[in-house]
């Protein structure tokens, strides 16, 4: 028989301030897990706005350390409270004025398993990055957890292939994309973008997404979290659009062995020709 993964995808409207949004992420997970999800993934810096329509010093007291932080704790003790993975996006401060767009990621026991820091970071109107956030410095880390080998490649990440594969590399099953993306900018890549990432690397994408216009900017986060499985297809259909909602999906692991059989990407790769792709 199949191995079958139950997850969740988690799309939130900024509530106005960090500590409803936390209680509203912690109602959303014990929905989830409810559901019977094993693993649960928030969006992108999911406790705050997505204050990168603007530059303010200000946001940068939305930082908190992680693990040492206390959303981080947390976190934890839901994920043991519950059984779930959870992947957790924040604001994090490594030290005093260095700054990650992080995601935490949490095993299923409370275990903190470790983190990705977001690589690409975009600025362009609308979505000032470089103001809050250094370049990620750990790579494309794949973690070991209780639902098997999980990958994180955060919103803006997304437009650059060699990551995607990197996680695939690294034995990635499913990969998280949590993001703030707006309807005006990016809708029509939406459905395309993470789709295409499944069957090009050969496992599952959940792309999450906010949702609502914030009162810092006119950004229209339009939701439509979605898993991809690695035929590109959707699993069951994407969220709202306009609404908070929970998306848990049944993933089967069969697929993954299926499609690799049939199309073996990995093994008609020729890095020994990718010579140029690093080059400056």
């Amino acid at each position: 028989m199949s191995e079958i993964i139950r997850a969740g995808l988690v799309q939130q409207r900024w509530t106005g301030d960090k500590e409803s949004m936390i209680e509203a992420a912690v109602a959303h997970i014990a929905t989830a897990a409810s559901q019977g999800a094993q693993v649960v993934c928030l969006q992108e810096l999911f406790y705050g706005p997505y204050f990168c329509q603007v530059q303010d010093a200000d946001y940068y007291s939305y930082t908190e350390q992680i693990p040492d932080g206390p959303t981080t704790q947390l976190m934890c003790e839901l994920a043991d409270q519950h059984g779930v993975v959870l992947v957790v996006p924040m604001y994090e401060q490594e030290q005093p004025g260095v700054y990650y767009n992080t995601a935490a990621v949490i095993d299923a026991d409370g275990t903190y398993l470790g983190k990705h820091r977001k690589n690409h970071i975009p600025q362009v109107k609308g979505f000032w990055e470089k103001f809050y956030f250094r370049p990620g410095n750990l790579g494309y880390p794949v973690f070991d957890t209780a639902v098997g080998k999980i990958g994180v490649y955060i919103c803006y990440e997304r437009h650059f292939p060699e990551g995607w594969r990197a996680l695939g590399l690294g034995g990635a099953r499913i990969v998280f994309n949590p993001s703030a993306t707006s309807r005006g900018l990016s809708q029509y890549l939406w459905r395309l973008e993470q789709p295409a990432a499944a069957v090009a690397n050969e496992y599952f994408v959940g792309a999450i997404n906010r949702v609502g216009v914030e009162p810092l900017g006119d950004n229209d986060f339009y939701g439509q979290s979605y898993f991809a499985d690695p035929r590109g297809q959707l699993v069951g259909d994407a969220a709202s659009d306009t609404d908070d909602e929970v998306v848990v999906r049944d993933l089967d692991m069969g697929r993954l062995t299926e499609v690799r059989d049939l199309w073996q990407f990995y093994r008609d790769r020729r890095p020994d020709t990718y010579d140029s792709l690093t080059g400056a």
